[in-house]
C-alpha cells in the first residue's frame, strides 16, 4: 500500500466530496513519542513522507496529533523548525508532563494541567530534597555517571552505559518506595526524579478528556521506557511500536495485542498506522482503499 495515496470511504450517508464528522474516524486522537519514535535525527527527512501523509490525511478529517516527549519545550520545537514538516502536531506533552495546545501558530499551554503539575512536583521535591546528598553520594561512589539537577527535577543522572543506568535506576527505585508519588522516569541512560501521577499516559488521557474522545479511538507508539505510561489499552486501544524500540515496551505493546513493526522510527509508525486502520476496516469502522498514482 502507497500511504501517500490512501483515501478513505466512509460509513454514512452524505453527499459525495463532503467531510465527515470526526465521529466516523476509527483513530480520533495520535500520539507519537519524539526521538527515535516520529524522529530520527540522521535520516533525511527525519519523518518519512509516508507518515507525514497519514498523519496529515487523518488530521484534515478530524483526528488530533499529539507529540509526547521528554524534551523540554524548545528543544521541541527547534527540532520541528528543522524538520520543516508540512504538518504540525495539535498537541504537545513536554518533560513527559506539561501540556500545549496550538492556536494559529503558536502553542499555549494548558493552564489548569501544568498549574497542577507544577503544584504537585514542588510539594514532592519537597519532601524529596533532604535526602538528595544520600542519595547522590551512593551514585557517585559506585559510578561515573554525570548528576545535576535541572528546572524540572532535584535529582537527573546520565550515565557511562546502559548497565550503570539500570543499576542506578533499581536503587533509585528503592527510595521511590519510601515516598508516594515519586517515581523515576528514564529514557536509555537518561533519568529523572517525577511525580508519578504526571507522565505520558496521564497527559494523554487529559487530552483525550478535553477532546472528548475514547481510548477506544486513541493511538499511541513509543520506543523507550518512558513511554510505558501511555503504552497502556487504559489510554490508547491502538499500540505500536518501531522495531527499535527496547525489549520492554514490544513486550508490553505484544501483550495487549499491539502492533510491534519490523521497521524502525517512523517507519515502522506509518506502518502501525496503516496496520490499526486496515484492522478498524475489518471490524467495520471504516473502509481503507488506496490508490496508486
Amino acid at each position: 500500500m502507497d500511504l501517500r495515496r490512501i483515501e478513505f470511504r466512509w460509513p454514512y450517508p452524505g453527499r459525495a466530496g463532503r467531510v465527515p464528522p470526526v465521529m466516523a474516524l476509527p483513530i480520533k486522537l495520535i500520539s507519537t513519542d519524539f526521538d527515535g519514535t516520529l524522529f530520527a535525527e540522521f535520516e533525511n527527512p527525519p519523518v518519512p513522507l509516508a507518515l507525514q501523509n497519514i498523519l496529515g490525511r487523518l488530521q484534515d478529517h478530524g483526528a488530533s496529533w499529539v507529540i509526547n516527549t521528554g524534551r523540554d519545550l524548545s528543544s521541541l520545537l527547534e527540532s520541528l523548525g528543522r524538520a520543516h514538516l508540512p504538518i504540525k502536531p495539535d498537541y504537545l506533552v513536554v518533560v513527559e508532563r506539561e501540556i500545549y495546545t496550538r492556536r494559529d501558530s503558536q502553542y499555549v499551554e494548558c493552564e489548569a494541567w501544568n498549574r497542577a503539575c507544577a503544584e504537585a512536583h514542588r510539594q514532592l521535591f519537597q519532601r524529596v530534597r533532604p535526602d538528595l546528598p544520600r542519595l547522590m553520594g551512593w551514585v557517585r561512589q559506585r559510578f561515573n555517571a554525570t548528576l545535576y539537577e535541572d528546572s524540572y527535577s532535584p535529582l537527573c543522572f546520565i550515565a557511562e552505559k546502559n548497565e550503570d543506568a539500570e543499576a542506578i535506576h533499581r536503587y533509585l527505585d528503592e527510595y521511590c518506595r519510601e515516598v508516594p508519588g515519586l517515581t523515576v522516569v528514564r529514557n536509555d541512560v537518561y533519568a529523572r526524579f517525577s511525580h508519578s501521577d504526571f507522565n505520558k499516559g496521564s497527559a494523554l488521557k487529559e487530552i483525550a478528556r478535553l477532546l472528548n474522545v475514547s481510548n477506544e479511538d486513541t493511538f499511541a507508539a513509543g520506543d523507550h521506557l518512558n513511554d510505558l505510561p501511555m503504552l497502556m489499552r487504559d489510554h490508547a486501544r491502538w499500540l505500536v511500536a518501531p522495531a527499535n524500540a527496547v525489549d520492554t515496551v514490544k513486550d508490553t505493546v505484544r501483550r495487549q495485542n499491539g502492533y510491534v513493526s519490523e521497521l524502525p522510527h517512523g517507519h515502522g509508525v506509518a506502518e502501525g498506522l496503516e496496520f490499526c486502520l486496515k484492522r478498524a476496516a475489518v471490524l467495520g469502522f471504516v473502509d481503507l482503499v488506496s490508490s496508486r498514482q
